[in-house]
């Protein structure tokens, strides 16, 4: 391609991919399971296509064009990757909070949040935004990671994006009848897994964030009696790296309470992550600075909080909020 050639297309380009970037992010955050990974997929992506714009011949749209060269891009990555587990994912929960707890397993490539400002949230259409969460809800990914990477590139393209089989099958340079068979042997996974969804019934937007606050206060303020009131009787907390998780409101309060919920120790800050409340978390050094630590990400039903995933990783907390670190 000649200089002046690259000049003509560059802002021609740029304005018929960039509006797909949010939800190619998505894409291939649902199928690599880390946000870092995705952003250099999607990187990657336009750069293969930056490089291949000449000779797209307009056969089918913009937007199947660069998903077909973001999930061919994730399905090469994926070839020497394992699959991201939660600890859900890897063994029983403890149901008493003075179990020994397991040493973090950094080594482990654990399964990461997204936070949803970098996703997109569907517009301004009520349909659309509760689809674009669900299809990150981390229940849903947590699942993604149990099937191998076809079927994930089949499921997600089929099942959430609603692209049709024929549509599928030539971005994958497959067969119609391929796709199909991946899909059902991914739907037959998923149900073997248990539920691929939170079928939760989260709070209207008022009571979300009423709720949102209290938790903040109770844990702040280290109260575990306030707390108590926030959750469910069968809550769940896992706080990948460490490979223990614990069940139910005794041991989960217990753990809380003994290990961790000190008055002025965190400072937490509302935001949002995979289609859910969540909350950037800061510690308090020896310098008296708030310190990034990570991103609890909470499953909420009704007036409750059912689950909650702290995601221990202070690299996490940059993508989420810009706020600064010390107060």
């Amino acid at each position: 391609m000649t200089t002046v050639d690259s000049m003509v297309q560059a802002p021609e380009f740029a304005t018929l991919t960039e509006p797909f970037r949010p939800e190619l992010l998505a894409h291939c955050y649902r199928m690599l399971g880390s946000i870092h990974d995705a952003e250099d997929l999607v990187q990657e992506t336009y750069l293969r296509a930056w490089r291949g714009f000449d000779r797209f011949e307009g056969r089918s749209s913009i937007r199947r064009w660069l998903y077909k060269i973001a999930t061919m891009a994730c399905l090469t990555a994926l070839e020497t990757r394992s699959r991201r587990p939660l600890p859900s994912g890897l063994g029983a929960p403890q149901d008493d909070h003075r179990v020994a707890v397991a040493e973090r397993e950094p080594s482990v490539p654990w399964l990461e949040p997204a936070p949803d400002t970098l996703l997109g949230g569907g517009g301004d259409d009520p349909a659309a935004v509760v689809a674009a969460r669900s299809g990150v809800r981390l229940a849903f990914i947590a699942a993604l990671q149990f099937l191998s990477a076809r079927q994930r590139a089949v499921l997600t393209l089929r099942d959430v994006l609603a692209f049709r089989g024929a549509e599928v099958a030539e971005m994958l340079d497959t067969t119609a009848a391929a796709v199909d068979s991946a899909l059902r042997r991914a739907r037959t996974v998923l149900a073997e897994v248990g539920p691929v969804a939170d079928d939760l019934a989260e709070p209207e937007e008022t009571a979300r964030r009423r709720l949102l606050d209290d938790y903040v206060d109770a844990f702040t303020r280290a109260d575990p009696d306030a707390l108590v009131r926030l959750l469910r009787a069968d809550v769940e907390l896992e706080m990948p790296p460490t490979p223990t998780w614990f069940t139910g409101r005794p041991a989960v309060v217990g753990f809380l309470a003994a290990k961790v919920m000190r008055p002025g120790l965190w400072r937490m800050e509302p935001t949002r992550a995979n289609g859910q409340a969540a909350v950037v978390i800061r510690r308090r050094g020896e310098d008296g600075g708030y310190h990034p630590y990570g991103v609890q990400v909470l499953t909420l039903n009704g007036s409750a909080v059912a689950r909650v995933t702290s995601f221990n990783d202070p690299g996490l907390v940059p993508l989420f909020s810009s706020a600064p670190s010390r107060g």
